[in-house]
């Protein structure tokens, strides 16, 4: 007797029809412009970001200039313990210092050494230290560059976007206070609708993007279709 096997799958997912979206309207954090055409153009100061410090860590790369000695300036990488070594002056604790402490730094100590009113101008050239991790359903996860003006979106941006089955009101920043370990949970779809802020982002901060486990079932779904016997119909919401 020959047997028949019949796969029969059916997909249920409540049906929420065509829901027209909440307009924006003006709060405490953002200005709605109803009866304007153009939105009026930022001044000078809008287009320039506070400045952040920017601290050095280990293998980063920096040059360093001392005026009139030019046997002293050279392009250095901070080895993996956070120290430069230099003429004359040996090596120097240089991670967690700024550009300008690192420069006060070595003036002093080749002061010490007997260099008369030494000039010295340090120059962060390429930081590995101050990066971003992004991870979990983005384009291209990886370690990106935080500038003064990073926040969340930008941040997910660099790595290319979301990807098919990011989950958008499940997006974790992590970072770490002091000794503590702090996690926000925020939704990209709120901040891109003015419902608060974009949040900053800071150098060793972790952006998780979620999973969406319904995406994802209805793909798997999807791709079955083809060797169904009844017809896939789903009401997706």
């Amino acid at each position: 007797m020959r047997k028949s096997l019949t796969l029969v799958a059916s997909v249920a997912v409540l049906a929420t029809g065509c829901v027209s979206r909440t307009p924006l309207r003006s709060s405490s954090t953002l200005k709605v412009l109803d009866s304007q055409t153009m939105m009026p153009a930022p001044t000078r100061g809008d287009l320039i970001a506070p400045d952040r410090q920017s601290l050095i860590g280990p293998l980063d790369n920096i040059s360093v200039d001392v005026f009139g000695i030019p046997e002293f300036t050279r392009d250095v990488q901070v080895d993996g313990s956070g120290r430069i070594a230099m003429p004359l002056i040996g090596t120097l604790d240089a991670g967690g210092k700024t550009a300008q402490e690192l420069s006060s730094s070595i003036a002093s100590a080749l002061a010490r050494a007997g260099v008369k009113r030494p000039d010295v101008t340090v120059n962060i050239k390429d930081s590995v230290s101050q990066v971003v991790t992004v991870d979990g359903q983005v384009a291209a996860p990886g370690l990106y560059p935080v500038t003064n003006q990073m926040t969340l979106l930008r941040a997910i941006a660099s790595a290319k976007g979301l990807s098919e089955f990011a989950k958008q009101d499940d997006v974790v920043i992590l970072r770490t206070v002091g000794n503590q370990r702090i996690a926000g949970l925020y939704n990209l779809d709120a901040i891109r609708r003015g419902n608060y802020a974009d949040p900053q982002i800071y150098a060793n901060d972790v952006v998780i993007v979620g999973d969406s486990p319904q995406r994802r079932l209805f793909r798997d779904f999807v791709s079955l279709a083809p060797l169904l016997a009844a017809p896939l119909i789903a009401i997706v919401q």
